[in-house]
């Protein structure tokens, strides 16, 4: 069964959704270019010490399979979106987060990291602006209350 890219779970009565974020575009594709560069870099590296006279093979490796990687997973990972409502972090699929429960929000590269009381993680991934993001968990209404 294929997990919802969306939060499911139902708003309470009188509950209202303050903000919505999904990827950004161009947030995905400059990260996926960056784990390229990394890729080829470490593949040409390996090749490298193990005497491979065809270095090269690494890089043209690395960047081959980042990139089918992220044409591949591009349409559902930029189709996520998470839910800030006025008393949960709603999630795609069944994720759903009390605001009182969550600990730590804090920016991780191009996502927004959420650690709850009980040490469950979760990633806000491919965020244009992801300091306004936690910015705007931390701020909301059941956190400060």
């Amino acid at each position: 069964m294929m997990m919802s890219l969306t939060p499911t779970a139902k708003l309470r009565d009188g509950e209202t959704v303050l903000a919505s974020c999904r990827g950004d575009r161009m947030t995905y594709w400059r990260e996926m270019a960056w784990l390229a560069a990394i890729a080829m870099v470490l593949g040409m590296v390996v090749l490298w010490l193990i005497g491979n006279p065809h270095v090269w093979t690494g890089g043209v490796g690395g960047l081959a399979a980042i990139m089918i990687r992220a044409l591949y997973l591009a349409t559902d990972d930029l189709k996520v979106r998470w839910d800030l409502t006025d008393q949960r972090l709603l999630g795609p699929g069944d994720r759903d987060i009390a605001l009182r429960d969550i600990s730590i929000v804090r920016p991780f590269l191009s996502a927004v990291q959420i650690v709850t009381a009980n040490g469950d993680k979760h990633l806000i991934k491919y965020q244009a602006d992801r300091d306004a993001v936690v910015t705007a968990i931390q701020q909301a209404p059941a956190r400060t209350t």
